[in-house]
């Protein structure tokens, strides 16, 4: 009798244990089930060369975006998810760049590492002829060689000077407070800024301009604005080193020759972009409304492959609700997957997807948490926990079976300009995975570097049961995961 009482006794120790981190009774054996499916029986490699080998760039409103979103909600009907669909919300028109090519021809011939802005429209046909360099007039000066720039290639900035040459702060590492966001970064600069100078060159009707990349080592950042007027004057970017070239001997007067061809295509007839949603229904009456919402952006910039922003992130989301499925356990909250576009105009597909869904308080109370899969490559080494300690009691504890797959630890800050933001901003726990920044900023992000080499298969398969992992402890959660206010 008294080993019996004893029994009972251990056993409501455990139970509030579990209860205490926030994890159900048969936690360890639900988590051991996912890692076994995630780490023998993965699809993240196959996934992530099919969207970065296969598809490649996926500008929001391209027709290749269109194409990852259709494969990506097919793939989650084969898996046998509930509701796969792309949802639409109102976007602008698209744009796919066609061809692009800027030579030197004189003072001998060089190709130049090129790729034009987004939604730039095209040259008329080849253009050829003498650089004019206006990166150190005033708009006074500029306007004064109006006669000059007729038909002219524009020269339009300084030559770099400072480069991009370092990453972020790497958080993650120790105790110490860290920085989190977007970095402040180095950028090409010109004497007339760039928002008078375009329509001074439109006026005067240039060809077309260049600008350099303050990237180094022939990497290229580019990217766009969707709002670009179709008859501005084309824009194209140039590598920091090959424009420093030209921009040094057309400042001294030496004679510069250019050849640029620039084709691009605009689409009109379809103005919406999509997001891609599926769920796994929740089973527990009084719990299945609710919903544990994990996702990453689809989209990418067009220079290269989109593969660390955000083509692994958009893996471990899908790879980790395939996990969940494969396994069969029965989640009592519904875990819903949503790959967003137009995250890099803005967190566009986000925005508008909580304006659908989760307009009314009554409709905020049922999204239990979101999870998103955004900065930086490698593997996932914890959640940014946006200033939450009640939630971050909760993380730690599901944390601790994935330490020795290499999650380190979740930490208290939170970060900016990832798709879990407006859920903040609306009083929604939105939480956003931590990963390594070594050679991101500097290198792929945004860049014609972003290409799959920067990620391993071990990375993606560990990403996706880490999300998984989460989506399940949230999905099976006794309470609430605390809420912060609204931002």
């Amino acid at each position: 009798m008294q080993r019996r009482l004893s029994l009972v006794l251990v056993s409501m120790v455990l139970t509030g244990v579990a209860l205490v981190f926030g994890q159900p009774r048969d936690a360890g054996d639900v988590v051991a089930r996912i890692r076994a499916e995630g780490l023998q029986r993965s699809r993240a490699l196959a996934l992530y060369r099919t969207l970065t080998d296969e598809i490649g760039a996926r500008l929001t409103g391209s027709p290749a975006h269109l194409q990852a979103a259709r494969w990506a909600r097919d793939r989650f009907a084969e898996w046998g998810l509930a509701n796969p669909q792309l949802e639409p919300y109102e976007f602008g028109r698209g744009w796919q760049l066609e061809h692009v090519s800027v030579e030197m021809t004189e003072p001998r011939y060089v190709p130049l590492i090129a790729y034009a802005e987004a939604w730039s429209p095209s040259t008329a046909g080849v253009v050829s002829g003498r650089a004019v360099y206006v990166g150190d007039k005033t708009a006074e000066e500029i306007q004064a060689m109006a006669g000059q720039l007729r038909g002219a290639i524009v020269l339009t900035h300084l030559p770099v000077i400072e480069f991009v040459a370092r990453d972020r702060p790497q958080p993650g590492l120790d105790e110490r407070p860290v920085e989190t966001g977007n970095p402040s970064l180095p950028v090409a600069r010109t004497r007339t800024p760039s928002r008078e100078l375009m329509p001074l060159l439109g006026r005067a009707g240039a060809a077309v301009a260049l600008r350099p990349s303050a990237y180094r080592d022939g990497t290229v950042g580019v990217t766009g604005n969707r709002d670009t007027p179709s008859d501005s004057v084309p824009s194209i970017v140039i590598a920091g080193e090959q424009y420093n070239v030209i921009a040094r001997l057309a400042a001294q007067g030496r004679p510069v020759s250019l050849r640029v061809e620039l084709r691009t295509r605009y689409f009109e007839e379809d103005r919406n972009s999509y997001n891609v949603i599926a769920e796994i229904p929740g089973q527990d009456p009084k719990l299945r409304d609710q919903v544990v919402l994990i996702g990453a952006h689809l989209d990418s910039w067009h220079t290269a492959s989109g593969a660390t922003d955000n083509a692994d992130g958009a893996v471990a989301a899908m790879e980790a609700m395939r996990i969940i499925r494969a396994i069969g356990t029965a989640p009592r909250r519904t875990i819903r997957v949503a790959l967003w576009s137009g995250e890099e105009q803005g967190l566009l597909g986000a925005r508008a997807y909580l304006a659908r869904h989760f307009a009314t308080p009554a409709a905020r109370n049922q999204l239990a948490v979101y999870l998103n899969d955004d900065p930086g490559s490698g593997k996932t080494l914890g959640f940014y926990m946006e200033g939450n300690t009640g939630a971050k009691a909760l993380f730690d504890g599901w944390l601790a079976p994935l330490k020795d797959l290499g999650a380190t630890r979740n930490i208290i800050e939170g970060i900016g300009s990832t798709d879990h933001v407006p859920f903040n901003e609306a009083g929604l726990p939105g939480f956003n995975v931590i990963k390594d920044f070594t050679a991101y900023d500097e290198r792929t992000r945004h860049t014609n570097a972003d290409y799959p080499e920067r990620m391993t298969e071990d990375a993606l398969k560990q990403s996706a049961i880490v999300m998984a992992t989460f989506a399940w402890q949230a999905a099976m959660l006794e309470g609430t995961i605390p809420r912060m206010t609204a931002k």
